[in-house]
């Protein structure tokens, strides 16, 4: 969750839906800032970044304009911006794809880049560096928030595409202006007015974590108006002021909704009131002079708030368990630290540039069996033919070809194209292994399906390995995991079980 698939325009269009914002001190240099942003919720590892949206990551010198119920933030009309354009693939002589880039900086210098190019690259002055690629997902979430139910990190090993840059804080900041800041990311598509109305002025854009997802779509909730994409439509630094009450009856109401989850109430009225002013200016909030750490998150809301200096410098870091953070001042104001199910994300942030953890490339398994009253031979007649026609789920199997190599077609019964390659075969032994080409959303799947005697009869093993592409381990995992039971359960059907 956090900003991922934060509303159908975004899920349309994965390349430009933004999952997370950070901004925390350089772990290598305390002098210097890192900003980074990341899009493409569960990349595959042949994910890319769109060719044609801005990627943008903006920040503004912030005041703080009110305190205790009266709390407010007021951004500076001043905007630092960072943005991202990145060019169509082309192959290295190697032949490998490869996809370069640009950042143009606030001072209107431009910096060239590659994607995936690990040490990222400099200005010649040696005061912003920047990189792009595919990074472990940092953002873990370990709760089904609508009823507070502990789960298992729900994005374990996924991957996103990430931007991180990371500058001199005195020379390209300007703290002498002030130290508190603001930073938002967003994701904008060519300005060219449509047929049926003006251009959409951004697919999607961020602050703090959650504005979409938790607070504006409170899942808690039932039968509301999805607010996400008009929310995401709005610019940030400036909503809309003829849709800020909408908006901030929504953020009411929301945490109102959130207070009463776990059945005690713990926010006054007058309280929900002001915080759901501040959420409603959505800007990552930041003072570079001040710690930024794991534990620093919303200090800066909650301090302000409660009518009090912040002490940290807010922020947020890679490692920040920013949903526990969120959750515990939302369900109880902070009486109670709401632990989830998972205490990190897959992997860690680095101590070292580009601080975002590498890919995850653990190959995900899946494997069923069934044990059936029939001989091997029998069973293996029945299903030992890579284009085989037996499964329940498919409406037609075609077969391309000969032998090793042959490709087999299938046309499932909810309309997918799936492609196999059979890789190997054995009569003898009944088995075949079978990668996938395309149609299942995974990289590097390869199957064995395979009949061996147990008994009096038989038992079938049907074994898969892949890497999930644009859906999460665990949603894929279940994909595979029905396809395979739904099989073997209608061997059941046709030859007995062993009693």
């Amino acid at each position: 969750m956090s900003d991922h698939v934060d509303g159908p325009r975004s899920i349309g269009d994965p390349a430009a839906d933004i999952t997370d914002l950070f901004a925390f001190t350089s772990p290598e240099n305390p002098a210097r800032t890192v900003l980074a942003m990341d899009v493409f919720p569960s990349a595959g590892e042949d994910a890319i970044f769109s060719n044609i949206i801005d990627y943008a990551i903006a920040v503004r010198h912030v005041t703080v304009a009110g305190v205790g119920n009266n709390a407010k933030f007021q951004p500076a009309d001043d905007e630092i911006r960072f943005s991202f354009r990145f060019e169509t693939l082309k192959r290295d002589a190697a032949g490998k794809a490869i996809q370069h880039g640009i950042c143009k900086l606030p001072d209107g210098r431009e910096l060239s880049l590659t994607v995936n190019e690990e040490n990222g690259t400099s200005t010649p002055e040696g005061d912003v560096r920047v990189f792009a690629g595919l990074r472990s997902d940092p953002f873990y979430l370990a709760w089904d928030i609508a009823i507070l139910k502990k789960l298992p990190n729900l994005l374990q090993h996924t991957n996103v595409l990430c931007i991180v840059v990371e500058c001199d804080t005195r020379r390209v900041l300007d703290p002498a202006k002030g130290s508190l800041f603001g930073a938002i990311a967003e994701t904008v598509p060519p300005q060219k007015r449509g047929l049926l109305g003006p251009a959409i002025s951004r697919i999607d854009w961020i602050g703090r974590p959650e504005q979409t997802n938790m607070r504006l779509n409170n899942p808690a909730m039932s039968e509301i108006t999805d607010l996400r994409d008009l929310w995401n439509q709005q610019t940030p630094f400036a909503i809309s002021k003829v849709l800020q009450p909408l908006f901030l009856q929504r953020l009411k109401d929301s945490i109102a909704t959130w207070d009463m989850l776990d059945g005690k109430a713990d926010w006054t009225p007058e309280a929900i009131a002001a915080t759901a002013n501040v959420f409603l200016d959505d800007f990552l909030l930041f003072d570079v002079a001040k710690p930024i750490n794991d534990k620093s998150h919303l200090e800066i809301e909650k301090s302000t708030l409660s009518g009090h200096p912040y002490q940290t410098g807010g922020g947020r870091t890679i490692d920040a368990n920013s949903i526990d953070i969120l959750l515990s001042w939302l369900v109880n104001n902070d009486r109670e630290f709401l632990l989830g199910g998972a205490t990190g994300a897959t992997k860690p942030g680095m101590n070292v540039f580009p601080y975002f953890a590498t890919p995850n490339t653990k190959l995900q398994i899946v494997s069923e069996s069934v044990e059936l009253a029939a001989t091997p031979d029998d069973v293996w007649s029945l299903i030992g033919q890579f284009g085989g026609a037996w499964h329940p789920l498919n409406a037609r199997v075609n077969l391309t070809g000969a032998g090793i190599g042959q490709l087999r077609s299938i046309l499932t019964l909810d309309g997918q194209q799936i492609v196999e390659r059979l890789e190997a075969i054995d009569d003898a032994k009944r088995f075949f292994s079978y990668s996938n080409i395309a149609g299942m959303g995974v990289s590097q799947y390869t199957g064995t399906l395979e009949v061996k005697p147990k008994g009096s009869g038989s038992v079938v093993d049907w074994r898969a390995q892949f890497l999930a592409a644009n859906a999460t381990d665990r949603a894929m995992k279940v994909k595979v995991s029905t396809l395979f039971k739904t099989g073997l359960e209608s061997l059941k059907q046709r030859f007995g079980v062993t009693k």
